[in-house]
């Protein structure tokens, strides 16, 4: 189990790799590193999981703010790929993760195996309104009272509304306060908020390989009917539901590693893909 480091033009990208066992690309959520996919992924000696922190995310540097779209995130996370040497795997991840994963499996198919959609918060258009809220979070961050700006955000519409209907939300959009770059996240957040998977509604019909997809209750930045969408579209798609982390994040945790599991086993008997 070690680090590795990859240059992607002006961005020094760190990325995990597990070593050893059946090959399955996991990425983070917006915001998000390795230690959130680390929470809640099977991690087993007949699994290697690799995760690659994106662009400003995680350990790895920003680069060219120019350059933070979904289309360049998967673009590198297939570059890390051929430098561990991996041809095919499972590639799947959380929110902005699975969007890097449906444009992988759509533009990339022969290297796919198969495919996981965990809350997903992307179809295939851009600006989704569910992911407004980060757009609003730029905002404030390049704001120069930061506490003014907390004060604000504390006393808007959004975070009113999530704390009584998405209240994990909240928390995780409260932590983008406490970070050190406040320049830097919020160009993240404001370009990521507007793009898409760089998909069509037909590429997405048209995917072929086995998919899980998982979804939750009590979440405005990944709507359940998003997953349902994509469980509908998706021919041969297995759909689940699993408890909220706003209700119980123990057994939200244990089921979403579970279901994980269960998939990938059908791939691993002998680590042959």
């Amino acid at each position: 189990m070690s680090w590795f480091t990859l240059q992607r033009n002006e961005a020094l990208l760190r990325g995990w790799d597990s070593g050893e066992g059946l090959p399955v690309i996991f990425q983070h959520g917006l915001g998000g590193d390795e230690a959130q996919v680390s929470e809640v992924f099977p991690d087993g000696p007949d699994m290697r999981r690799l995760t690659l922190e994106c662009r400003g995310q995680g350990k790895s540097s920003i680069g060219n703010v120019n350059e933070l779209t979904i289309v360049n995130f998967a673009d590198d996370v297939l570059a890390f790929a051929d430098s561990r040497g991996i041809d095919r795997f499972i590639v799947g991840g959380i929110s902005m993760g699975a969007a890097i994963a449906l444009r992988i499996a759509v533009k990339n198919p022969m290297r796919v195996k198969a495919l996981i959609l965990a809350r997903p918060a992307w179809l295939w258009g851009a600006t989704p309104v569910n992911m407004h809220a980060f757009a609003e979070i730029a905002n404030y961050l390049r704001q120069p009272d930061q506490q003014q700006a907390r004060n604000d955000f504390e006393n808007s519409a959004t975070a009113q509304s999530l704390a009584i209907e998405a209240p994990d939300n909240l928390v995780s959009l409260r932590k983008f306060f406490a970070v050190k770059n406040r320049e830097e996240t919020g160009s993240l957040l404001a370009s990521i908020a507007a793009d898409g998977p760089g998909v069509s509604q037909a590429d997405v019909g048209a995917v072929a390989v086995p998919t899980l997809i998982i979804g939750h209750k009590i979440d405005a930045v990944h709507p359940i009917e998003l997953a349902r969408t994509l469980a509908s579209m998706i021919v041969g798609s297995k759909f689940v539901e699993i408890t909220p982390k706003a209700t119980d994040k123990p057994r939200h945790v244990a089921e979403f590693r579970s279901h994980l599991a269960q998939f990938i086993s059908v791939y691993s008997k002998g680590n042959q893909l």
